[in-house]
């Protein structure tokens, strides 16, 4: 795991904005640092790269890396690269490291961009073919590794944090107002929909697609994969089978590193299964960290303490606080480049935080469960919808009784009010409201007139599977990803997701969507999964837990300071009506909808005041 940054154009920038950059880059990379110039035909590209050790900790697999003609500089792990180098070892590749860093470039070199179908991993790269006179730029399959870019002034400025593109090109971007309003009104799910990002002309390398450019001009991406829903005929046990295996082995794969590995742990399946299968049926030795809020809500220490108990583990608690709420989210903002997403993440970095602090370098957490096995309560009440549908045409489906497990189990806990009624997709399958939940009191809020609507990619014509692909690809899990990442490297902290794992989404989207939730329990295959390894308390606990924390738990809206602190004059202002959000802060803050809103107020007024000093 690794910070990258460079640029492809008619001249290199100079030795202190390079410099500058690596510095900025540092904490992704603290244990070494390099950079290289080349000349690309008639251009000139630079590669630069700050290093955290995590395989083959020896000097010589520092970046940028040269082998064959060619020079990468690379964000990531390439889990499998030990079957990979054994492959090219066979096809008379030898190697000078044990990294697998030296393997992707094997690779490279033997199969070029076809070799993308053979890695399992997480990546972003950038490769210079000093023959070819060709810079390659590619993203993994989910998006795991960020990528920017920048055209600016006839050069193409990339890295892997906006900050380290602002370093080389000597000039901040400026702030997308519009990305912000999206933020405010719409929520964090349509922040990846549009293609922007919160800086004027600074955009992200998609996920599952590289760039071969030979001038700094650019051109379309080209996609590598792409998830496809593809059901196909097969039992119960078959159903589970596959899961099972192909989660294990990706667990197995994860656990690769010369560092040790921590384990998030939060109360619900996903985190816990992991850790379960790491400890229980990998026989590793692992630590896991958690975070427990005050708020009975989001308090998951029973379900914790249930697994610490049955893993026998070594356990860190972090409790969430009111105290250095606004520095610690002015110090996460700047380092995220963007308004920090939701609470979650806020409680999300306390966990980085505590890993770094324990000694740890890699972190494993449950990121893609909710997507890829049915973790949301618009699932649920989707996946009825579609059963609804098959009863009208098939006497053995019971729909009552599948309605009383609902009403019984997932459906007991849902707050959103359109999804209290389970036939609400029934009725009308198209509605989304519960996303955007209040969006109209929210854009009364502002200080002028703006509003967008909210729409769906359509990826494939199956309502459950559709929403499930969105979040997947273009909603919830690019900013998850984006939050993860940051909070982790702000820390030098790796963080692993087993379940963004190709062989196991593959196999999840063809297995029939009736096997997915069953008897009043969402992620059915999860927890079949998890049986014999993670206590049934945890198991089979039928609310949705995650970590998160109440807006009460970290704001003192009863304090002066505060109060004066959050109506301040500001940037915010010009798109916020301060007058409107002064008789919005003495509101009730139960409101889900209200608490996050009042959360992404905060991080974006944070985010605006930011920019604004660094634009003087």
């Amino acid at each position: 795991m690794c910070g990258i940054a460079g640029t492809l154009g008619p001249a290199t920038p100079d030795a202190g904005r390079i410099k500058k950059a690596l510095s900025a880059l540092a904490r992704r990379g603290p244990d070494a640092s390099g950079h290289r110039v080349l000349d690309l035909g008639g251009h000139r590209a630079a590669l630069l790269h700050t290093r955290l050790s995590i395989i083959d900790l020896d000097a010589r697999a520092d970046q940028p890396f040269e082998r064959d003609g060619l020079v990468v500089t690379y964000n990531g792990e390439i889990y499998n690269y030990l079957e990979l180098k054994a492959e090219l070892e066979a096809l008379g590749h030898a190697f000078a490291t044990t990294s697998d860093t030296e393997v992707l470039v094997a690779a490279w070199r033997e199969w070029g961009p076809a070799a993308l179908d053979r890695l399992e991993g997480m990546w972003a790269f950038a490769i210079a073919d000093t023959k070819a006179g060709t810079l390659t730029l590619c993203r993994d399959r989910f998006g795991e590794k960020p990528l920017y870019l920048w055209p600016r002034g006839g050069t193409l400025h990339f890295a892997s944090e906006i900050k380290a593109l602002a370093a080389l090109a000597g000039e901040t971007p400026p702030v997308n107002r519009t990305q912000v309003l999206r933020y405010l009104t719409l929520g964090y799910k349509s922040l990846y929909k549009s293609g922007d990002t919160f800086f004027d002309g600074v955009f992200e390398l998609p996920p599952s697609t590289y760039l071969t450019l030979s001038s700094p001009d650019l051109k379309q991406p080209e996609f590598y994969w792409q998830l496809k829903h593809i059901p196909r005929p097969m039992s119960a046990e078959e159903a589970l089978e596959g899961a099972r295996e192909r989660l294990f082995r990706s667990v197995e794969l994860r656990l690769r590193a010369d560092v040790p590995v921590a384990f998030c742990l939060s109360g619900g399946i996903d985190s816990s299964t992991l850790a379960a299968i790491a400890a229980r049926k990998l026989g590793a030795d692992i630590h896991c960290f958690s975070v427990i809020d005050a708020d009975e809500r989001y308090n998951e220490s029973a379900n914790i303490k249930a697994m610490v108990e049955a893993l026998g583990c070594a356990h860190h608690v972090t409790h969430t606080s009111t105290e250095g709420f606004f520095e610690r989210m002015a110090d996460l903002v700047a380092y995220h480049d963007a308004p920090v997403a939701t609470i979650s993440y806020y409680v999300h970095s306390f966990l980085s935080e505590a890993i770094h602090d324990a000694g740890y370098k890699v972190a494993v957490s449950g990121t893609g469960a909710d997507e890829l096995y049915t973790g949301y309560y618009d699932h649920y009440s989707m996946w009825l919808a579609q059963m609804w549908k098959r009863a009208q045409i098939d006497p053995a489906v019971d729909f009552e009784t599948l309605l009383s497990d609902w009403k019984g189990g997932f459906g007991a806990h849902v707050q959103n009010p359109l999804l209290r009624d389970p036939m609400t997709f029934v009725r009308e399958p198209g509605q989304r409201g519960h996303i955007t939940l209040d969006q109209d009191v929210f854009e009364g809020l502002l200080a002028r007139p703006f509003h967008e609507d909210f729409e769906e990619t359509a990826f494939t014509g199956e309502l459950l599977r559709n929403r499930m692909m969105n979040e997947l690809f273009a909603e919830s899990i690019p900013v998850i990803l984006h939050e993860d990442d940051c909070n982790s490297m702000r820390w030098s902290v790796e963080n692993r997701s087993p379940y963004l794992d190709r062989p196991l989404a593959e196999f999840l989207y063809s297995v029939p969507s009736e096997y997915l939730i069953g008897g009043g329990f969402a992620k059915l295959l999860l927890r079949q999964a998890g049986d014999g390894l993670v206590p049934d308390s945890v198991r089979l606990d039928k609310r949705k837990r995650g970590f998160n924390a109440s807006i009460n738990s970290l704001v003192d809206r009863g304090d002066g300071d505060t109060r004066d602190r959050l109506l301040a004059p500001g940037p915010i202002f010009d798109l916020i009506d301060r007058s409107r959000f002064e008789a919005f802060l003495k509101d009730d803050m139960a409101s889900n909808s209200f608490s996050k809103f009042l959360f992404s107020f905060i991080s974006a007024r944070i985010f605006l005041d930011q920019q604004a000093v660094e634009s003087q």
